[in-house]
């Protein structure tokens, strides 16, 4: 207890002596006394909050009415100068509005974003042909307004129009189209408002680097003309023109090479044995489905036309070629059918003796064979002739053999070249290997002078 008691006498003056060490607070009855310091407590004036009253805008915005065009009751001239000749632009108008004038020492343009625009008066220019047209508004809306102070305008923005262009696809696609995309005030006549290209051609400028996958850019030039509306009148037009050649690069790779192949395919019959039946049939067979597979492709992805293309040229002669090349195994089958059952009726009508003047029946030796020889078991002795009137009937069969040769040769040197030509069907086969190759190559001539 003793011990304990010490302990907390000891605590109790080490609390004591805290105490009297802290610091005392000073209390201020809310008047400033001379005991405040004044360099420390005196505060400065906060010059964000004093008023001086309401500013002055330098742009007399709600002083004029503008929903009227300036210097109303006379003409006003507006540039318009595009960016760009695609169909994502920059537009750019130039027009005075003396009501936006505003003194400067500098002569400094000011420069604001598209909130002011739905204050002031702009022109409403539209596409004529347009589809689908908006403005850019990634981050913010792709508007840009300056102002001079002599009252001069800049209205600048950034579109993507999509407009109709009038193309003729009978050269297609060696074709070049011409397109335009138009410009025109909605509202205004030209007796109130006059739109004219600043510099001319020189108001278009491009990108040197832009290409087109399947165009390529040959020119731009800008024209403008009066449009007349019966209803409301003449209004000012400005177009912008320009003219684009397609590559053939990738058509010659898609269409013309694959049809050329197919054509010089079915050509490959015409060395095949005419009594290969299947052979000859479905080669014939797979270049025609193969070429109706090519016209279909090119046609499904072309817009429907009521007119020829030059493709649909190319390609159904192609057909035609091919179609013909089957025709012409056609001939050869039924030709060859028919002369072999001409030799065989011929064959039957001829019996087989051994005496009888046929080459087919009797050896070079004079001898008879064992079907030969059986087959003379019914006739009489007499017909059977012996060896050495067998030699001569031989000799007689050769000479009128070369006498008759010698006599169709002078008939083929008359005029009868084309019934041998149909009589025997490998010539039919040894023609067609001249003449397709050559007309088809001949059809290839005139169709690229013509549309190349």
């Amino acid at each position: 207890m003793p011990y304990f008691s010490r302990l907390i006498l000891f605590l109790f003056c080490l609390m004591v002596l805290v105490e009297s060490r802290k610091p005392k607070k000073r209390r201020w009855t809310g008047q400033l006394g001379t005991a405040k310091p004044s360099h420390l407590y005196k505060k400065n004036p906060d010059m964000t909050k004093i008023r001086h009253g309401k500013p002055q805008p330098l742009l007399r915005v709600d002083d004029h009415d503008f929903t009227m065009r300036p210097a109303f009751g006379g003409v006003s001239g507006l540039t318009l100068a595009p960016q760009d000749f695609t169909m994502t632009l920059y537009l750019r108008h130039y027009w005075r509005d003396e009501r936006l004038a505003f003194p400067s020492a500098s002569n400094k343009s000011m420069t604001f974003d598209g909130r002011l625009v739905k204050k002031i008066w702009v022109p409403d220019v539209f596409f004529v042909h347009s589809k689908r047209s908006f403005i850019h508004d990634t981050t913010t809306d792709n508007i840009m307004l300056r102002v001079f102070p002599d009252g001069q305008v800049l209205y600048s923005m950034r579109i993507t129009v999509t407009a109709m262009c009038n193309m003729d696809f009978s050269h297609f696609p060696l074709d070049s189209q011409t397109c335009s995309l138009e410009l025109e005030s909605y509202a205004y006549t030209d007796e109130d408002l006059m739109l004219y290209w600043k510099n001319g051609d020189e108001s278009l400028k491009t990108d040197e680097k832009i290409s087109l996958s399947q165009f390529l850019i040959q020119k731009f030039h800008t024209t403008s003309r009066l449009a007349f509306y019966s209803s409301t009148g003449w209004y000012n037009r400005l177009y912008i023109n320009f003219t684009l050649r397609r590559h053939i690069f990738f058509f010659l790779l898609q269409t013309y090479f694959p049809a050329t192949l197919m054509v010089m395919l079915s050509w490959v019959s015409f060395w095949i044995d005419r009594r290969a039946v299947p052979a000859r049939v479905s080669l014939g067979i797979t270049t025609v489905l193969t070429m109706s597979t090519i016209i279909t492709g090119v046609n499904a992805s072309m817009p429907r036309v009521s007119y020829i293309k030059a493709v649909d040229i190319y390609l159904w002669v192609s057909f035609v070629f091919v179609f013909l090349s089957v025709l012409e195994y056609a001939a050869v089958n039924y030709l060859t059918t028919v002369q072999e059952r001409r030799a065989q009726k011929l064959q039957e009508k001829l019996p087989c003796m051994c005496g009888m003047l046929h080459s087919r029946t009797m050896t070079l030796d004079g001898s008879c064979s064992e079907s030969e020889a059986n087959s003379l078991a019914g006739y009489p002795r007499s017909h059977i002739l012996t060896e050495e009137d067998r030699q001569d009937k031989i000799g007689v069969h050769l000479a009128l053999s070369n006498e008759s040769s010698s006599s169709r040769k002078k008939g083929l040197l008359k005029g009868q070249v084309g019934l041998r030509i149909f009589q025997n069907t490998h010539a039919i086969d040894k023609y067609s290997r001249l003449i397709f190759p050559a007309s088809y190559i001949f059809f290839n001539l005139i169709y690229w002078s013509v549309f190349a």
